[in-house]
């Protein structure tokens, strides 16, 4: 029997467990750095399955990593688990409707993505206690992943500073190796303090914070025109100033958003946004205080990992749906547009394959699609380590994320079937990589030339924390 096969029969084995745990947490969804009672969940998994187990990574509370194994290399398997907010909703209907009004919902997948990834490692527990193979597998539960940044303070806290290569995937439309591109980010808060006064009687007392945040938003659009292509400048007002339209705001804050493909351009235009908050500072005589929330940088590629993960899920196959999981999809995929459904496709290359609501195939290596991509703090620790993603088809093709319809499908088989699936690709990709010395020995060189080209660049300034969320009273 092929070790692959063998690999796979122990993901089986544990597919139960931490199908059960998926769904508790996508029971329980919780925003960036309030993960408590789902960090609580992996943790008590972790235990169940016989790992060592370290609480609290980098100072995070929401943070666990468990370890399992002798000596060897260490291959970590990275898992997250928040949510967002107002994105709840009933599972299993084609329809939206919140199960809590103006509640959190699990709309990126992320209960399948800790859960998948706890699998393989527990998985690979098992494996290497019974092969006698030396090394260590770890299981990162990471939180904040949306817009959080925890992984970036978490490689800024050296927490894989002795991992040897890292696997991580996410819930998708297409199952896929990740092509390493991704969009290097900053959230930025820009607080402008000015005076108030009576907006009608003493107007020329005040000094308008509003404006302030206006004015910056003039500049920052202007600026626009004058950055890379693939740069992305965002807002959202956090403060407005009040209700009061005869009084001079005193204070307002703005959140940026500032992204680009590479990150020295991403920290480049982060300056100039930073001089155009001066400038407005300057034109309404208020003080500005910039601080970074939160920043992450552009995926680091390695094509040795790549290419491995290719072959395991080559080995693998597509993901094994049925006809009542393409029924479902079929009736999500009708609440969606064409162009919805069409944009995966365009990613990939492929032409639109009519009446196609679940991929069950895997697409090839490095397609030559439309460059449609996000930000990850994933991002991070391909800098610190060797680094593959893999994507997993969980959900109708054509699904947008981070919305209703992706919570809907969050327990339905079809998730389940997709979830096991990527369990068993990360786990074969790890046993490659744990029984081929010179296969992570090529990894890592690669990754040590890519760095010699440009260093790592930590995009979160010293000093700044991660913004923790108290533990909720008990009650």
């Amino acid at each position: 029997m092929r070790n692959e096969a063998t690999i796979w029969s122990v993901v089986d084995a544990h597919a139960p467990d931490l199908i059960g745990l998926s769904d508790r947490v996508w029971a329980m969804p919780e925003t960036l750095y309030n993960e408590y009672r789902s960090c609580a969940e992996h943790t008590a998994m972790l235990r169940d399955k016989g790992f060592r187990v370290t609480e609290s990574v980098a100072g995070i509370p929401t943070a666990v990593m468990g370890e399992a194994g002798e000596g060897g290399p260490v291959i970590a398997i990275l898992g997250e688990y928040d949510a967002l907010p107002g994105l709840s909703q009933v599972a299993g209907v084609d329809y939206p409707e919140e199960l809590e009004p103006g509640g959190n919902g699990h709309g990126c997948g992320h209960n399948l993505l800790g859960s998948a990834a706890l699998l393989a490692a527990a998985a690979l527990k098992d494996w290497l206690a019974e092969t006698g193979t030396p090394g260590r597998v770890r299981y990162y539960g990471c939180p904040a992943e949306e817009g959080g940044a925890a992984k970036t303070f978490m490689v800024r806290d050296g927490a894989f500073a002795d991992v040897d290569a890292a696997i991580t995937w996410h819930p998708d439309c297409m199952t896929r190796v990740d092509d390493a591109r991704s969009l290097a980010n900053t959230r930025m808060d820009f607080t402008f303090s000015g005076r108030a006064a009576h907006a009608a009687a003493a107007p020329h007392l005040g000094r308008s914070a509003l404006d302030a945040v206006e004015l910056m938003s003039v500049g920052v659009n202007y600026l626009r025109e004058h950055v890379p292509q693939d740069a992305r400048i965002h807002y959202a007002y956090l403060e407005a100033g009040g209700t009061a339209p005869n009084v001079v705001q005193a204070r307002a804050k703005v959140r940026y958003s500032i992204r680009a493909l590479r990150l020295s351009d991403m920290l480049a235009i982060v300056e100039r946004v930073k001089d155009v908050a001066r400038g407005a500072a300057l034109m309404t005589g208020t003080q500005v205080d910039m601080r970074v929330f939160s920043a992450v940088s552009n995926m680091l590629g390695n094509t040795v990992m790549e290419r491995t993960m290719q072959a395991a899920l080559d080995e693998l196959g597509g993901v094994p749906f049925d006809a009542g999981d393409r029924g479902y999809a079929s009736r999500i995929q009708a609440t969606l547009g064409e162009a919805d459904i069409q944009q995966p496709y365009r990613c990939v290359g492929m032409a639109p394959r009519a009446g196609e609501s679940l991929c069950d195939y895997v697409v090839g290596l490095y397609p030559q699609g439309e460059v449609m991509v996000g930000s990850t703090d994933v991002a991070d620790v391909s800098w610190a380590v060797p680094l593959v993603q893999v994507l997993v088809a969980t959900h109708a093709i054509g699904t947008p994320a981070h919305s209703w319809q992706i919570t809907a499908q969050g327990k339905a088989p079809a998730a389940h079937k997709g979830m096991v699936h990527a369990g068993k690709a990360m786990a074969a990709c790890a046993e490659k990589l744990f029984t081929d010395g010179a296969l992570l020995k090529a990894a890592q060189a690669e990754h040590r030339e890519r760095l010699a080209r440009e260093p790592y660049v930590c995009p979160i300034p010293d000093g700044v924390e991660p913004p923790l969320v108290p533990r909720p009273a008990a009650g």
